[in-house]
């Protein structure tokens, strides 16, 4: 955490603008944000927001991590993976489980409602966790010399 304090603003920022873009482009097309193009069959869980919340938050700090690297010849590795992996993850979390077309095909919509549903907020877990492990491994790897 101590590097994160020595991060220029334009980081910040960085990550304000991806946190903020993470949460739209997963809240419109999962209507949790009502809108005419998308609609939602079962309603948003108590807990969808805060985890797409703290998911966009910890999105917006990985990619920060990308933002004026003092190596360039990192290549992102294990990090940018972790990182592809969480945010990919919420999305699955936060949907509407009869919504999300893969999940409808493979269960059917009572198969849906019946499995795929309790799942989810494990899924929302795994995804904060995933993010958090990939905002570790970028942050250490900044920190580490490469001599």
């Amino acid at each position: 955490m101590d590097q994160l304090r020595t991060w220029p603003a334009r980081r910040w920022w960085f990550a304000v603008g991806i946190a903020l873009l993470t949460v739209v482009v997963t809240a419109v097309p999962t209507a949790m944000i009502p809108t005419p193009l998308f609609s939602r069959d079962v309603p948003t869980t108590v807990w969808a927001w805060p985890a797409l919340v703290v998911s966009s938050v910890l999105a917006g700090l990985v990619a920060a991590t990308y933002v004026a690297r003092r190596d360039p010849d990192d290549g992102g590795g294990r990090g940018s993976r972790l990182g592809a992996l969480g945010a990919s993850t919420t999305f699955f979390a936060v949907g509407c489980p009869v919504c999300n077309k893969i999940v409808l095909l493979a269960l059917g919509y009572s198969g849906a409602l019946q499995y795929f549903a309790p799942v989810q907020p494990f899924l929302a877990a795994t995804a904060i966790l995933v993010l958090a492990w990939a905002l570790a491994t970028r942050v250490r790897r900044e920190r580490h010399c490469t001599i």
